[in-house]
């Protein structure tokens, strides 16, 4: 996994604009702390830093192809291809010679066989930039699901564009401007499609591929959710499931550098994990090496909540001994998680505040730790969106809400007694921000969006819908939290559950299907039952946890307590005094202004370090 940016322009020469791509390229050197590289010609810069996964010695990127000493092509490439083994054959068989093992090369000599065609032939996580020297254009692709970012701001003779919206802003012609959408978008709880906080810089929509001209920008979908009709009976459904997350993780496990397996001991890593040793003790390889992340004094402060009844802890070890992985647990404690730098790092890796508060901060940390041992791990993310995991697939009123169901789980998921992570902002901004209509606006047209088959039952069509607005506007938070928060320390995590097989197949299972024995994600239950304990199996979905300890809330409003006390403190202009007065009172419960003093604390971080101009 690396980090890619670059600057395309017809109207000069960028073999003389060095020390800008130099900028552009150091501010990845977080997500590729291996090597880096840059490619000039006239109107085309590519910058690259690298994190060697994949034949360590030979993946040198910025990677070109020449002939008779020109250059045909280059590539700056961030992402694995797990099919490349099959399409280097297919490619060698067209005539094409290959000098490195890396999949870096197969997708160059893919794009120069195929054109932008490539993309729908390529299975993986990816986004990458290709220059053609012939016809003097870039192509920017990204794969199917999002897992990679991608982003790009458009000028009048070119583009801009960056792994990261750092990278874009490190272009001396681009600036920090937020305006009300960006805002609106910050705080809706969903991601469109193509947009970004900052204004001019949008994002390359997954499945998609722009291809920039002289003539200008145009952009093409290759890949998204079809209807398709569903002809398996339940047996053959769930041995198919079955099939393809061996075919998956059995692809995903290559790797020429260690890898490892991120557990909570629910049902999607457990799962993961369990088959990836399957897989490793058939190829003779070392027992599976996995990590989970537990909070200091966690056991005796854990309390039982309405999405989380019971500690990942005690189940996490469970699997690892089922399974026999050599398995380490990264504990972290309440001054570990309010730091201000660690939480100043969240925010860098973000390039915006996420409001995620400790769970991004413990999710930073624990990917530290990992990369202390390993270079790659694989994930259990989007299981959950895929087969309808979380409570709103489930209750009723959510799900015939008129809006996206998990509107108000950001708060919900800080722990009982939590507030509004708004409640802090400026009353007359909260009016004008009008997020909830920003988002019902958000909601519509993803609905517009849903492919249906025609003579689907009205339960079937709205579960469709209900899948399909996971799938697009939810899991690609999740998606970009975990690949900032990996990527910030040098981890490149696979997602298998992501593979765009998998996700076309389930998406059209039947949602009677999807339930069977009465209960969330039957189908996976049913799929991997065999390779898990019966108490994993089973076990109630509890989603990523928060630490507990009372110490935590009280530490971020002493914080914030210092912030009201600064006049300086840029963030201020965007509060509601009495609001912040009211939460400083000492009769205030700290856990009730627990997600609104993260948000206020990384908003303050964020206008300060980024120089941010809010134009509202």
């Amino acid at each position: 996994m690396c980090g890619i940016t670059g600057w395309v322009a017809f109207d000069r020469d960028l073999t003389a604009e060095r020390a800008v791509l130099d900028a552009m390229t150091a501010t990845q050197l977080c997500r590729g702390p291996d090597a880096g590289g840059v490619h000039l010609e006239r109107h085309a810069a590519l910058g690259h830093r690298r994190l060697a996964v994949i034949d360590v010695e030979g993946g040198v990127q910025p990677m070109t192809v020449e002939h008779d000493g020109r250059v045909l092509a280059a590539l700056t490439y961030s992402g694995e291809v797990y099919n490349h083994r099959e399409l280097r054959a297919e490619l060698a068989a067209a005539g094409h010679r290959f000098r490195t093992r890396s999949d870096t090369e197969v997708v160059l000599h893919a794009y120069l066989e195929w054109g932008e065609g490539l993309a729908e032939r390529l299975n993986g996580m990816f986004a990458f930039a290709v220059w053609d020297a012939r016809s003097q254009e870039l192509l920017l692709v990204r794969d199917r699901m999002g897992v990679k970012p991608l982003h790009y701001h458009p000028t009048p003779h070119g583009v801009i564009f960056g792994s990261e919206a750092k990278a874009v802003l490190a272009h001396p012609a681009v600036r920090p401007v937020v305006d009300l959408d960006g805002l609106r978008e910050m705080f809706a709880v969903t991601k469109s499609p193509g947009r970004s906080v900052y204004r001019g810089i949008a994002e390359v929509q997954p499945g998609h591929v722009v291809r920039i001209r002289r003539e200008g920008i145009s952009i093409r979908r290759y890949w998204g959710l079809e209807a398709r009709e569903h002809t398996h009976d339940l047996d053959t459904t769930v041995a198919t499931v079955r099939a393809l997350l061996d075919d998956i993780v059995h692809r995903q496990l290559e790797s020429d550098v260690p890898l490892c397996s991120l557990l909570s001991g629910g049902l999607d890593s457990s799962a993961v994990t369990a088959l990836a040793a399957r897989a490793l003790r058939a190829a003779g390889a070392g027992p599976v090496r996995s990590f989970a992340v537990d909070f200091t004094g966690q056991s005796e402060h854990f309390r039982a909540d309405a999405v989380r009844s019971t500690p990942d802890g005690p189940y996490a070890g469970l699997l690892a001994r089922h399974v026999g992985a050599d398995h380490s647990v990264i504990e972290l404690d309440s001054a570990a998680l309010t730091d201000r730098e660690q939480r100043a790092a969240v925010l860098r890796a973000r390039d915006t505040p996420g409001g995620f508060g400790d769970m991004d901060t413990s999710l930073l940390l624990l990917f530290r730790g990992v990369r202390e041992h390993s270079t790659v791990a694989l994930s259990g993310e989007s299981a959950d969106e895929l087969f309808g995991g979380y409570r709103w697939f489930h209750d009723p009123r959510l799900v015939a809400a008129a809006d996206f169901p998990w509107a108000g789980a950001v708060t919900q998921l800080a722990g009982e007694g939590a507030g509004p992570r708004e409640q802090l902002l400026d009353r007359g901004l909260v009016a004008k921000l009008d997020v909830h209509e920003y988002r019902r606006a958000r909601y519509r047209e993803a609905l517009a969006e849903v492919p249906h088959l025609p003579d689907a039952s009205p339960v079937e069509r709205r579960m469709r819908e209900i899948s399909y607005l996971n799938l697009t506007r939810f899991v690609c938070i999740l998606l970009d939290r975990k690949d900032r928060m990996s990527m910030a320390n040098g981890l490149e995590v696979r997602v298998p559950f992501c593979d765009h097989r998998l996700v076309q197949y389930v998406f059209n299972t039947p949602w009677a299907m999807k339930t069977f024995d009465g209960r969330e994600k039957s189908l996976l239950r049913a799929a991997v039952r065999d390779v898990l304990p019966p108490e994993i199996a089973d076990r109630v979905k509890s989603p990523y946890p928060v630490v507990q300890d009372p110490h935590y809330p009280a530490m971020l409003r002493a914080e914030l307590a210092e912030l009201a006390a600064d006049p300086k403190a840029p963030v201020l202009g965007l509060l509601d005094r009495r609001a912040l007065t009211d939460a400083l009172a000492p009769d205030t419960d700290p856990q009730h202004v627990r997600l609104a003093a993260d948000l206020t604390l990384e908003l303050n971080t964020w206008l300060t370090e980024y120089q941010v101009t809010l134009e509202l």
